[in-house]
């Protein structure tokens, strides 16, 4: 899910000869960019459900809309700013601001992050969740992976999280996850906590366009 930078540049000129020619768009003139990715997640002795992740990015602006993330029942939306560099190392950076609704009631800043480096990357989301309603009900949330890729359309790695969205004895989970490229669209499946009572999957299938 993460961003990418385009630079700005302003589109018109003016034609030489009898008249003038309609102003042209800049071929550098950023472009809307979307991605809508479902997140069908299986708790072990827990509650089942399904969040999604819907974010749109033109040039620096970043928009993000969420639904059971933040909590089961929750809404959540966000406006964001991307920044990217690097040659041989390659960074992105998107600080966030949003609010969310329904379920809980709170001001969420956050950030997504990103490095890259050959076949090697990782990637961490985070935010603080600051219950409006209630103190006790505010908390810091963080998904994090470590991921390699043998082959362009396949990529293999670790992740963890810390949330509060499902019960458990844990508030640190860990496990592999694999994903699967084909054109424009992802599939792939997290397991955290093999093994253990407080098992759970999380698959995602995703789209950019």
């Amino acid at each position: 899910m993460a961003a990418v930078t385009a630079a700005m540049a302003s589109g018109a000129f003016a034609a030489e000869g009898e008249g003038t020619e309609p102003a042209a768009a800049s071929e550098d003139e950023p472009k809307w960019e979307f991605a809508v990715t479902a997140f069908p997640t299986v708790v072990r002795g827990g509650e089942n459900y399904t969040s999604g992740i819907v974010t749109a990015d033109r040039g620096v602006l970043h928009l993000e809309a969420r639904v059971n993330y933040e909590s089961i029942g929750a809404r959540s939306a966000f406006v964001g700013w991307n920044f990217s560099g690097g040659e041989n190392i390659k960074w992105e950076l998107t600080p966030l601001l949003g609010t969310a609704w329904g379920t809980v009631d709170a001001f969420v800043p956050g950030l997504e992050a990103s490095l890259a480096w050959k076949r090697l990357d990782f990637y961490i989301e985070a935010e603080y969740v600051h219950d409006r309603r209630e103190q006790s009900g505010s908390y810091f949330y963080a998904w994090s992976e470590l991921g390699f890729r043998p082959v362009e359309w396949l990529r293999v790695g670790l992740a963890a999280q810390r949330t509060r969205i499902y019960g458990g004895d844990r508030d640190v989970q860990r496990g592999p996850f694999a994903q699967v490229t084909w054109g424009r669209m992802t599939v792939g499946g997290f397991w955290f906590n093999p093994g253990s009572k407080d098992q759970v999957f999380v698959g995602s299938i995703g789209v950019a366009f």
